[in-house]
């Protein structure tokens, strides 16, 4: 699509990586295909881009969800990017979630919650395409 060329040439700030991350959140939540795996799940998740310093906890608790600046201090799952660029990537590319990124968890928890990490990452691609909110303010 030639809509994201202009997308890649202009980097997104950490600000607005934050924004857009919790609008995917957000929008992940509401979609129908997740909906059920949300109401199932009861997990805390950390979330790091190293070269960035930026990371983000956030918190499934049965249907809802939490996405906070405040780092969670036990996790149940850990999944960490070395690069934003290789993050941002794996978003744009559509790699699949198992790979390109450091996991601490356990393989249940990670099987559990496989569901919703393709579907935030489906809609973080989403967002990024559209970064718009709800009002129609722009998330950038």
């Amino acid at each position: 699509m030639t809509s994201d060329e202009p997308q890649d040439q202009q980097p997104i700030s950490k600000r607005a990586a934050r924004r857009l991350i919790q609008r995917a959140w957000v929008l992940a939540a509401r979609d129908k295909r997740l909906r059920q795996h949300f109401r199932e799940i009861r997990l805390t998740t950390l979330w790091v881009l190293e070269d960035w310093n930026l990371a983000w906890t956030a918190v499934f608790d049965r249907g809802r969800i939490h996405v906070e600046r405040r780092l969670a201090k036990q996790p149940d799952m850990t999944f960490c990017w070395t690069t934003a660029q290789e993050f941002f990537e794996q978003v744009d590319n559509g790699i699949a979630p198992e790979d390109g990124f450091q996991f601490v968890g356990t393989q249940e928890h990670r099987r559990l919650f496989g569901p919703l990490l393709k579907g935030f990452l489906l809609m973080l691609r989403h967002v990024i395409a559209n970064p718009v909110d709800d009002a129609g303010e722009s998330l950038v």
